[in-house]
């Protein structure tokens, strides 16, 4: 799976530039994938409702299937504590899960997950007032803003989206050729 992790403080504007990413890249033909990492706990399916019984009842997996939606659900078996970040391991085993199901697309954009092994940018602005995470954490591949930020990484406009993705193609190694 070709995955590239956009991560930033919150109010960043990373949702908004994983939305702009994959409606310019859906339009050149790419076949984009997403996938929103949280440390938040989320039910994601509806108590009561007949795919949630049959996780409650033990289900490794459950799908559910419909006319114009689907979805696969399945429990984090060794879910951290509450306060305590996930284990990057852990999500890696989870991001391999997602493999097959993303195996049609030709990227994935992942919505966080800063502690990923993964490629990873950071997205900032100056008016959030803090400085990046780069400033402390070296293990990013790009800084991506159109604010002013002196650093040994690319810095990436904002802006610019088709060069942004054609950076974000190339550093994922999809095939641009076809």
């Amino acid at each position: 799976m070709k995955r590239i992790h956009i991560v930033g403080r919150k109010n960043s504007g990373k949702t908004t530039l994983v939305v702009e990413l994959v409606e310019w890249l859906t339009q050149q033909g790419y076949r984009v994938g997403t996938i929103k990492h949280t440390h938040h706990h989320h039910e994601l399916d509806t108590p009561g409702k007949d795919s949630f019984l049959h996780r409650e009842a033990g289900s490794n997996a459950i799908g559910i299937l419909s006319p114009a939606m689907n979805a696969v659900f399945w429990p984090n078996p060794n879910p951290p504590e509450p306060g305590e970040d996930d284990a990057s391991n852990q999500a890696d085993k989870r991001y391999q899960l997602f493999q097959s199901l993303m195996d049609q697309c030709d990227l994935v954009l992942v919505e966080g997950d800063s502690k990923t092994t993964a490629t990873k940018l950071e997205v900032w602005r100056a008016e959030n007032t803090s400085e990046p995470m780069i400033a402390k954490d070296e293990d990013f591949s790009a800084l991506i803003t159109d604010d002013n930020y002196t650093t040994n990484l690319p810095v990436l406009r904002r802006s610019d989206i088709p060069a942004l993705a054609a950076w974000i193609l190339d550093k994922a190694g999809v095939d641009t050729n076809s």
